[in-house]
């Protein structure tokens, strides 16, 4: 594409525009950067992108984008804000691939991963193919790809639904970040579909406040726009007994289609039955009410099961087909996952990484435990740290045994995220063990018959990271690994 055609989606710039190169790629990283590109200049947490355009101009880039003047041998094109026209630019050069999609944004504090996997469940029984974009990974049709962030940045996220759109991929679900919504990394980002599951605390690090927090998250339904396309309806869909609510319904002129199981709600959750086997209850919508049996567990899978449900709904799927399809989902990576290498006592790896995860998790543990119930947990570092005595709190509130320990450190002392944790802990039962490993190994030696062990806050994940440096670092390895050393003796 010519610089001068890519440079005609923003409404107004400054800078010598009188070459017009072909652009042959859009970058914000020197590394990608190859002759052709275009390079856009962002300011990041710790690295400034006007100081490396000199550096992208030497690798090939044939034009810039920048906050201020470059003295540069190519156009140098200044703009207000490089975030917000990198976002319109991708989108332009891309040639507006979520336009060419049907989108459905994820949003929430917890159970984004499960509700997208659960939505991309129900559209391949559809017949759609589909791509995810989230924590765990990008997925093109069955092509999985590593992902960095939750939500990628506006360049590498308008590049994914490009090679989705070329791919022929019907329908994209994506987890939405309120890092990415508060940095615009979802403009231009056509979503057809909102989903919002919680809103509990984190990433008050970032946002600050609680209020900032949920600001930032309802700007994904503030995006869904004001216009009606009856071809093309937009749908917010809300989780009714949550507390934020309202602010979500208020925030958008979509048609608005809640869920819940307290709160009355377009459909409901009624007569839920929890066990150590799966959820049964009954889905009651508007129209009818039919019984479903999850092999998921616990009072969270039934809500991520009602937002998936709910778009399903939405989509035109029959309640029934809906059904059938959940039933045969027998869980997601990392969440409430089972480890079992042939022991007499239960260990479950979960990502809760959050004061309100970790209570529910623990919440749903001890309805079916019949004997001791143990806790792993720790708290990642470079992140809020007012959560960290409350994750302990409730650790040493909920189960018999709770073992505090590290989480992802990144470039945090360990010991001094163990002392934030213990300004919370209660009662005289926990033990602080600095090591994960020995920490995960010693509950296992621990456990007994019909004991229940959980492993909290890194879930999927195959690293920690201590020092900023990532090792390798599975908690069901870990756990595996144990269980069959203590069988073995």
């Amino acid at each position: 594409m010519k610089l001068h055609k890519l440079l005609s989606s923003l409404p107004s710039y400054k800078g010598d525009d009188s070459q017009n190169p072909t652009i042959t790629s859009i970058e914000n990283d020197t590394r990608k950067v190859k002759q052709g590109s275009l390079f856009i200049c962002v300011k990041g947490y710790t690295v400034d992108g006007h100081d490396l355009a000199s550096n992208a101009v030497e690798k090939g880039a044939v034009a810039i984008v920048a906050e201020r003047e470059l003295p540069l041998s190519v156009p140098v094109i200044v703009v207000k804000s490089t975030t917000r026209a990198m976002a319109v630019l991708a989108d332009a050069f891309y040639k507006q691939p979520t336009q060419q999609l049907s989108l459905i944004g994820i949003t929430g504090t917890n159970g984004k991963t499960t509700t997208s996997h659960l939505i991309e469940k129900l559209l391949h029984d559809d017949h759609k193919k589909t791509g995810l974009i989230g924590t765990m990974y990008t997925k093109i049709g069955e092509v999985i790809q590593e992902t960095k962030n939750t939500t990628p940045d506006s360049v590498t996220l308008q590049k994914i639904f490009h090679e989705m759109v070329e791919s022929g991929v019907d329908t994209a679900v994506m987890e939405v970040s309120s890092h990415a919504l508060e940095l615009g990394r979802v403009h231009r980002c056509d979503y057809d579909i909102a989903v919002f599951t919680n809103l509990t605390q984190d990433h008050l690090d970032f946002h600050k406040t609680m209020e900032a927090y949920k600001h930032a998250k309802t700007l994904l339904f503030s995006q869904l726009g004001n216009a009606f396309d009856e071809n093309k309806p937009k749908y917010a869909v809300i989780n009714k007994d949550d507390a934020a609510a309202d602010d979500f319904i208020k925030a958008t002129a979509a048609h608005v289609i809640s869920y819940g199981i307290d709160q009355d709600a377009d459909i409901m959750a009624k007569d839920i039955t929890i066990t150590s086997a799966g959820t049964k209850f009954t889905i009651e919508t508007v129209n009818e009410s039919l019984p479903i049996q999850l092999q998921l567990i616990g009072k969270f899978s039934v809500y991520n099961v009602l937002a998936a449900a709910s778009v399903g709904l939405c989509l035109g799927m029959s309640l029934q087909q809906i059904i059938t399809s959940l039933e045969d989902v027998s869980g997601v990576a990392g969440r409430f996952e089972l480890v079992n290498a042939g022991q007499d006592f239960t260990v479950i790896v979960d990502y809760a990484h959050t004061p309100d995860s970790l209570e529910n998790v623990l919440e749903t543990v001890n309805e079916f435990a019949k004997g001791t119930t143990y806790v792993v947990v720790g708290c990642g570092g470079d992140r809020d740290r007012t959560k960290r005595p409350i994750m302990a709190k409730i650790a040493c509130e909920l189960a018999m045994q709770p073992v505090l320990t590290s989480d992802n450190p990144r470039t945090e002392d360990p010991e001094a995220i163990l002392n934030d944790m213990v300004e919370g802990a209660t009662g005289d039962k926990y033990k602080v063990i600095v090591d994960r490993k020995e920490a995960i190994n010693w509950v296992i030696r621990q456990a007994k018959a019909n004991d229940v062990i959980l492993i909290a806050g890194k879930g999927h994940e195959t690293y920690q990271e201590v020092n900023g440096i990532r090792n390798h670092f599975d908690d069901r390895e870990i756990a595996r690994d144990a269980i069959r050393e203590v069988l073995e003796k």
